[in-house]
């Protein structure tokens, strides 16, 4: 075949991973992103975007403190939904990458995009749901920007969000830590958030309403740290869910994890709206949970600060890191076979956060 290919005529039920030009799913928080990083981004920042190990969140040392800093944007929609909107969403999203690294966040930068012709009604409640959400998580919007875009450029509200937060002495939360042997916890139901922006976008229903999770995790992680136990690697599953996150902490740690199917929190209603629309929960986004890596031991102490705190009240093991098929990780079905859980190559669905 020596005809040149033409790439926009093709069509693919997911997107293709080497295009041309951007594509949705290089949004998505899978594989595709992860190759815009490591094959576009750093090399063309060089020397300096060098980075030991990609994260959510930095940390950074200014004499004897280390810093965590996180940044993120945010393009939801709508921008309202059932249980929260684009602002409360914003400021609790960087609030938990901060707290993914164990910091305490002290301030948060605001900067919008916004589409003309955008109702100031809209902005105003926006406004509103990011000052009641960072005085709940105890931080301040201390900078901020703000651009117009012309009518049809955009699509009303675009946030980004910066964070800076201070990380405690003795506490050193990455994802390299992971090590065999550890147990693999999740603080709550999966697959919340995405279902719940998915059903009122598309106004679908499922015979109750389908709330965001999102919330602040930071005093959730002090809980836990509190225990004294050595808490290996934190991750808040947002996009590409659990599936995606496990995913990344096992690369880097050059470790596996065994899931137990049975043992994972999946809502009956998450279930059904997944398998009316052929999804797979661990790929749904969330917003309000985290996963952590415990030395085993310590495991159910942890569990019990995390049960005692109203944001991890339906903490449970869902499986352990081991040392076979490093780089993967696997569920034991109900059945008694196993799956790969996979990497999601760009996002189920789009526009979640």
């Amino acid at each position: 075949m020596t005809a040149e290919l033409d790439f926009e005529n093709w069509t693919c039920p997911v997107p293709l991973r080497d295009t041309p030009a951007v594509v949705m799913g290089h949004g998505g928080g899978g594989a595709m992103s992860g190759e815009l990083v490591e094959h576009l981004f750093l090399p063309g920042y060089g020397a300096a975007g060098a980075a030991t190990e990609l994260a959510d969140c930095a940390v950074v040392t200014a004499g004897d403190t280390r810093i965590a800093f996180s940044t993120d944007s945010f393009v939801v929609k709508p921008m309202f939904f059932p249980g929260g909107s684009i602002g409360d969403l914003a400021v609790n999203g960087t609030v938990n990458d901060l707290a993914m690294v164990g910091a305490t966040p002290l301030y948060l930068s605001a900067a919008f995009i916004l589409q003309e012709g955008t109702a100031m009604a809209d902005l105003g409640r926006i406004a509103q749901a990011m000052g009641a959400a960072a005085r709940a998580a105890g931080v301040r919007l201390v900078t901020g920007d703000t651009k117009v875009v012309d009518n049809g450029s955009g699509d009303g509200v675009y946030v980004n969000t910066s964070g800076v937060g201070i990380v405690p002495d003795g506490v050193d939360i990455a994802p390299h830590r992971a090590a065999p042997g550890d147990a693999v916890l999740i603080s709550g139901d999966i697959g919340v958030h995405g279902v719940a922006v998915m059903s009122c976008r598309e106004g679908l229903e499922f015979g109750t309403t389908v709330s965001s999770d999102t919330a602040p995790l930071h005093g959730l992680v002090a809980a836990m740290l509190a225990t004294g136990a050595d808490v290996h690697v934190l991750r808040d599953p947002t996009r590409g869910g659990v599936a995606a996150s496990l995913n990344e902490i096992v690369r880097t740690a050059r470790v596996g994890v065994d899931l137990v199917e049975r043992d994972l929190p999946v809502p009956s209603e998450v279930s059904d709206a997944c398998n009316l629309l052929g999804l797979d929960p661990l790929q749904v986004a969330n917003e309000g949970k985290l996963l952590a890596f415990v030395p085993a031991e310590r495991a159910d102490e942890v569990l019990a600060a995390m049960r005692a705190h109203p944001y991890g009240a339906g903490a449970r093991r869902i499986g352990t890191c081991v040392a076979e098929h490093p780089g993967m990780v696997v569920a034991r079905t109900a059945l008694g076979g196993t799956r790969v859980v996979s990497m999601p190559i760009g996002e189920q669905l789009p526009r979640i956060c």
